[in-house]
């Protein structure tokens, strides 16, 4: 009689793995004659040797894998190179008139005040002249002309960094049902800090000046600058 009877014709009730385990059963336990083997020390002391090598070693007993662990956790690639401060172009020197050619005021004509820690450019209308208040650029957006103003005696205040321009967090709604009893109302537009609006005022004091000294130099920073059909700017002097 078979040992797996048929439940349709080619499917048995029992798998081949179930039945080859059925028949050995007769056979009892597979008795193992070696011994288990003990485990053997991770490294052996071993005498070494030679005039310069005598002594004893710890040798590990068996080979390192040629694969490399696997770690869970990624561990943040290091690198050897040192931050350096952005060098600056030779041509923009403090007072330097810059035409900006990127941003909300591309084409207008600033004045360059000093450069910050992140290598930005400081920069000014002044606003009272042409509206650009105190702006931080990037020199790769801007072209050095050759006209500059005189600012000698004038500095910059210190506390006019990178952290100045930094905006300060704002909260939104504490939750989705407060959000919607709002109505979609435009929420009322914040007031200008008056300490940066007294700045303003202290850095456009000194340049308007200073442009009081050249005659229609105020004229030549309100205009706005742009190239013609025909006029190629690395033909042109600036």
């Amino acid at each position: 009689m078979a040992r797996s009877k048929e439940l349709v014709p080619g499917i048995g009730r029992l798998s081949r793995s179930q039945v080859a385990a059925r028949r050995g059963l007769w056979k009892g336990l597979k008795k193992s004659e070696k011994p288990a083997a003990t485990e053997s020390p991770e490294t052996v002391e071993k005498s070494v040797g030679g005039d310069k090598n005598g002594g004893k070693r710890l040798i590990p007993t068996s080979k390192a894998s040629r694969f490399y662990p696997a770690e869970d956790v990624r561990l943040p690639k290091k690198s050897r190179k040192s931050p350096k401060p952005t060098a600056l172009r030779s041509s923009i020197t403090p007072g330097t008139v810059l035409i900006l050619l990127a941003g909300r005021f591309r084409g207008k004509r600033v004045v360059f005040l000093k450069q910050l820690d992140s290598g930005l450019l400081l920069v000014t209308g002044p606003f009272k002249v042409n509206g650009v208040p105190l702006r931080r650029v990037n020199q790769a957006y801007v072209i050095a002309t050759t006209t500059k103003i005189d600012l000698e005696g004038f500095k910059v205040d210190d506390k006019i960094n990178d952290s100045y321009f930094a905006k300060a967090a704002t909260k939104g709604a504490r939750s989705a049902e407060a959000e919607f009893f709002e109505g979609g109302k435009p929420k009322a537009k914040e007031a200008f800090p008056e300490a940066k609006s007294a700045d303003q005022k202290a850095v456009d004091k000194a340049i308007l000046s200073s442009l009081k000294k050249t005659e229609n130099l105020g004229k030549y920073l309100s205009a706005s600058w742009g190239l013609s059909k025909g006029q190629f700017p690395h033909e042109m002097i600036f």
